[in-house]
């Protein structure tokens, strides 16, 4: 039995599609991973190619768009006695050893819940993909640029351009492109809850792997390539943003209360309003009313959430 059930959720990206699953073919080969493809619905032969050219991994052809969460539960559905389950976009690939060294960390860190490897941009950089829940308190530091201003703030926060990558730590959330998480874990949070159709998935999973008593930790020394956005980029455009920012509202509302969800969203477009009305630099100035448009626009579609407006595509 391998140690890892791979879920791969697939939509419409097929050629990346084909350099995630060679990415994968030498940890399947040495039995450690078995790699399933849930395909949402594609129109571009990624069936096709799965079929013909990677006979190895198990195929889930869905004729509709099933959404993120929900595809990555019927892997896991079906391959409940495999100690570890890995939901993963398409659009990665993995370097050689990256899976080895999740397990590895796993496996030291009996309460760690879930891992999540260091996402690497195509440009080289590393992707900023763990984050402190949303919160009264995170929104204020955020906006007020304390994290530049209140020595260790940004680090300890994981705020972005100020936290250190090269630093394993203990991660409030991590990006769910790819994470292995222990199976007990999952089974403990109860998996992906199936009305969260896209974005916001894995903000839900780790707050409730945490509320279940495990941690999730940030491994960078498994490195992943990770085309950021690609399928939703295709799919909405910069549209994208505002979607995903309104799923993280709607589940802010239904995890921590209305009033807290609000307070949020009010900090998060109400001081970039007022720094734009104050700032000098005409680039600042749009940057600002930029940040604070996208906000209102997220709050007033929290209810789609990522329901309804994920089912558009």
């Amino acid at each position: 039995m391998a140690d890892v059930a791979i879920a791969i959720v697939s939509w419409n990206l097929r050629d990346r599609l084909a350099a995630c699953l060679e990415s994968l073919r030498a940890d399947h080969e040495a039995g450690r991973a078995e790699v399933w493809v849930v395909d949402n619905g594609s129109s571009d032969g990624s069936p096709q190619l799965v079929r013909e050219h990677h006979p190895w991994v198990r195929l889930i052809a869905c004729e509709r768009n099933l959404g993120y969460g929900p595809a990555v539960n019927l892997v896991a559905a079906r391959t409940n006695t495999t100690p570890w389950l890995a939901p993963a976009n398409a659009d990665l690939r993995l370097e050689a050893g990256a899976l080895a060294a999740l397990l590895e960390a796993g496996a030291r860190d009996p309460r760690a819940g879930a891992l999540a490897p260091r996402l690497v941009l195509p440009d080289g950089r590393t992707q900023h993909s763990v984050h402190p829940f949303p919160s009264v308190r995170v929104a204020t530091a955020v906006n007020l640029g304390l994290g530049a201003r209140v020595p260790g703030l940004g680090e300890r926060l994981c705020l972005e351009g100020h936290w250190d990558p090269e630093r394993p730590r203990a991660v409030p959330w991590a990006h769910g492109a790819l994470l292995l998480v222990r199976r007990r874990a999952w089974e403990a949070a109860g998996g992906f809850d199936d009305a969260m159709w896209f974005y916001a998935e894995d903000l839900d999973l780790c707050w409730r792997l945490r509320r279940a008593g495990f941690t999730v930790r940030y491994v960078p020394t498994a490195r992943v390539h990770h085309e950021h956005a690609a399928a939703a980029t295709a799919a909405w455009g910069e549209d994208r943003h505002v979607r995903s920012q309104a799923a993280a509202y709607a589940w802010m509302r239904r995890r921590r209360g209305r009033p807290r969800a609000a307070a949020v969203a009010a900090l998060n477009g109400g001081l970039p309003a007022l720094g734009a009305a104050t700032a000098l630099d005409p680039a600042r100035r749009a940057r600002l009313r930029h940040w604070a448009r996208l906000h209102a626009r997220a709050w007033a579609r929290r209810a789609e959430g990522a329901g309804r407006a994920g089912r558009e595509a």
